[in-house]
């Protein structure tokens, strides 16, 4: 008896991971409330059958979620989607996914001669276009604008995917330079907005989709990420206010809050050495004393480490992003990844003593202490 009852407990907490998972996915709004009166009566009538039912609803949840998602794709013909970063990372996997998909794609990247748009120009592919698009020069936006006008006509544009983002150094937010945060204010949000009001036209015509890429770092506070994930909370609270005031244009707008995927957001060793110099000749003489040098350039080290240690297969985020673009009924937002999920629940209802030391265990920077509190 008591292993039966050990058996339902199991059961109940891998149906009651799966649940959280799967909510929101397009399931039945009706099937888990029945399926928790029905495990409940079962624990009542026999801990054993409790937990078969427990089990057997959490592989109807799995298999019912994932078979909606690929049998709800809308067909790909005569629909057009611009993408912006496609030089590498995200943007440059799904611009080859569509493609071969039979969507026509814009891939917008920093550097039209660079190796990322040579590899997509290879491709040979008819549906797939490279464009040069700085998307903070306002007149490449422009130029991008008008060529694309040409080349959708009266049926518009269906897509328009703010990708393109910088990340800079992880460092604690007293070090970073202003000129860093206005940075990446300008990258991960003023540019999303004015590819946004520029496009909006074309993607009302089509009543398309507009998919954000922002961050787990923008909803969920994390130590040393204060720059990068003030703008992707910014961005993340423009696109839900766009979501409601473009719902009656037929307009929808979702997020993807992605969590550690290794891109080439995380830079190369000339960025590290150009970040570090930036940052020395940007702070005061009392937090370099206080902080120490080697103190921050462990930080930097520590930047190459991390992307190391980051999962390689973007599969998960662009899958999501592909849902958002031609799923019928796309969600308001995706959390691919370990933890997507996880985090923003913890600190959406944990008390905020116990969050902070959970995100302070698992994020906190151990390698080196800043020089004045060895000192201390």
């Amino acid at each position: 008896m008591e292993s039966c009852t050990w058996f339902c407990v199991a059961a109940a907490a891998v149906y009651t991971f799966t649940l959280l998972r799967k909510l929101g996915l397009g399931f039945d709004a009706g099937f888990w409330p029945m399926a928790i009166v029905g495990a409940s009566l079962g624990f009542i009538i026999s801990p054993g059958f409790c937990g078969l039912v427990l089990l057997s609803c959490s592989l109807s949840l799995v298999w019912n979620t994932e078979s909606r998602r690929r049998r709800e794709l809308l067909p790909t013909e005569s629909r057009a989607v611009l993408i912006t970063g496609c030089d590498s990372g995200f943007g440059h996997a799904l611009a080859k996914l569509l493609s071969e998909m039979g969507v026509k794609v814009f891939a917008g990247v920093l550097d039209v001669n660079g190796a990322g748009a040579q590899q997509l120009r290879e491709r040979g592919s008819e549906n797939l276009q490279v464009l040069q698009l700085d998307v903070t020069d306002g007149s490449q936006i422009e130029t991008a604008h008008r060529y694309i006008c040409t080349q959708v006509g009266d049926a518009g544009l269906w897509g328009l995917v703010n990708n393109a983002g910088l990340l800079h150094c992880p460092v604690d937010a007293e070090l970073h330079p202003i000129s860093v945060y206005r940075r990446c204010m300008e990258v991960n949000f003023l540019a999303a907005v004015s590819m946004c009001q520029v496009f909006l036209p074309l993607l009302r015509r089509s009543k398309g989709r507009i998919v954000n890429m922002c961050s787990l770092a923008g909803e969920v506070p994390m130590p040393t990420y204060a720059a990068y994930g003030a703008s992707k909370a910014a961005l993340s609270i423009f696109s839900k206010v766009m979501r409601l005031e473009l719902s009656v244009w037929g307009v929808k707008v979702a997020v993807i809050q992605p969590t550690g995927f290794r891109t080439n957001i995380f830079g190369n060793s000339d960025d590290l050495s150009h970040y570090r110099d930036e940052i020395l000749s940007g702070i005061s003489p009392e937090a370099r004393e206080d902080y120490g040098e080697t103190y921050i350039s462990s930080l930097l080290d520590r930047l190459s480490t991390m992307s190391n240690q980051m999962t390689e297969d973007l599969s998960p985020v662009v899958d999501d992003m592909r849902h958002a673009l031609l799923s019928v009924r796309p969600r308001q937002v995706y959390t691919p990844g370990q933890l997507g999920w996880l985090l923003p629940f913890l600190h959406r209802w944990c008390p905020t003593t116990t969050f902070d030391s959970i995100i302070m265990s698992v994020l906190k920077y151990t390698g080196c202490e800043p020089a004045g509190l060895q000192r201390n």
